[in-house]
């Protein structure tokens, strides 16, 4: 006996379908559990499958078809089976056009039921999307999902609050633009072992608990001993001209609520670690209770910031004229090194410079770091 192959109801919400694709041509023998056809629902392409075995005698609904559930779409019988009957039945409805759904929203004509999936067509209406606006990308025009996103996007704009430029920030924006855009930054990385620079500060903290040494510390006394060697990078672009400075003045980037803020550390070349360690906490205080003078933010000759405290690995600082680099600091991490052959717990630390490249050499760079690195191994000698 024929049976009938409808297009089915496969999802609650699902009014209608598309034969995407017949699995198997007319006249081709089918077992019932075999795959017929693929159709498009509102919401996925799912596998249609045969209900009886037998050969699919016709096909009524041509693929790329859109036409409501229960629609005749084919017919299963034996090859010598009369489905004159079934065929002639199934004609009106198979004939008849697809309603357009009334909506609040905009609804599709006859002509865009044929050119967009049912999917597609409810998030049409329940976005208002006019699909006579939107210009299809898939087969043969088709309207895809994809094309609807420019239209989601407009509608679909999240609540945006204006905040107020701080004039901190005003004045971020201004040293950060001059910097980011004229000046040719390179950026050169090291890694570093903190092992000793780790007992240093350890050790500090058991013997002047209430003034330890701190990373910072360690930092500035390493850069100033290597910028006394490195003379080149304690310089700035003038023009026609370097500027060379006799005194290393290292800014220190301080976060504030609103912004950020760098204090310099004066003629840090003639200081030993433990006057840097009271003269940087005297003015990282002072910076945090908005009590500099203007001469002590201004003028560093080298600058250093360290995210290290937020568990950043490493990362790249924008270089603030008139110095000519910037040291990036990430933060000390337990890994895996191998010395003599064994693998042990190593304390490294990834340092970034960033440099002008108007005043400083990839090879000069290079050998400010190493002296660095050598200053910050040796962490006991500062």
């Amino acid at each position: 006996m024929a049976s009938r192959v409808i297009m089915p109801k496969l999802t609650d919400s699902m009014e209608e379908g598309v034969v995407v694709k017949w699995r198997k041509a007319e006249g081709e023998r089918v077992e019932s559990g075999d795959v017929l056809a693929e159709i498009e629902t509102d919401k996925a392409v799912m596998d249609l499958e045969a209900f009886a075995s037998g050969t699919l005698r016709k096909i009524l609904v041509p693929e790329g078809t859109t036409v409501p559930s229960g629609t005749l779409i084919g017919v299963i019988g034996e090859s010598d089976e009369d489905i004159r009957g079934i065929l002639a039945g199934a004609q009106p409805s198979a004939a008849r056009p697809i309603t357009p759904r009334p909506s609040p929203a905009a609804v599709a004509s006859p002509e865009e039921d044929k050119r967009a999936s049912p999917r597609v067509r409810t998030l049409a209406r329940e976005h208002g999307i006019d699909l006579k606006a939107v210009k299809g990308s898939g087969p043969g025009g088709r309207i895809i999902e994809r094309d609807l996103e420019p239209f989601l996007t407009k509608k679909e704009q999240p609540t945006v609050r204006e905040v107020p430029l701080s004039q901190m920030r005003k004045a971020i924006v201004r040293m950060t633009t001059q910097s980011k855009a004229p000046v040719p930054h390179f950026y050169v990385t090291i890694e570093v072992e903190m092992a000793e620079g780790l007992r240093v500060i350890e050790e500090s903290k058991k013997a002047l608990p209430s003034s330890p040494i701190s990373i910072n510390h360690l930092l500035i006394a390493a850069a100033a001993r290597a910028l006394r060697q490195h003379q080149g990078l304690n310089a700035s672009f003038a023009g026609e001209t370097i500027r060379l400075f006799s005194s290393i003045d290292i800014g220190i980037a301080v976060a504030l609520e609103d912004g950020l803020i760098v204090p310099v550390l004066r003629d840090c070349g003639s200081k030993t670690l433990a006057q840097i360690a009271e003269a940087e906490r005297a003015l990282v205080a002072r910076a945090r209770g908005r009590d500099l003078s203007p001469e002590e933010y201004t003028g560093a000759t080298f600058l250093i910031s360290n995210l290290g405290k937020f568990d950043v690995e490493s990362f790249i600082a924008v270089i603030l004229p008139p110095a000519a680099a910037a040291l990036a600091v990430g933060s000390v991490r337990e890994v895996p090194v191998v010395r003599d052959g064994r693998v042990e717990v190593g304390h490294r630390m990834m340092l970034t410079l960033s440099c002008d490249h108007r005043v400083i050499d990839g090879a000069v760079a290079a050998q400010f770091l190493q002296t660095f690195k050598q200053a910050l191994e040796r962490a006991r000698d500062l």
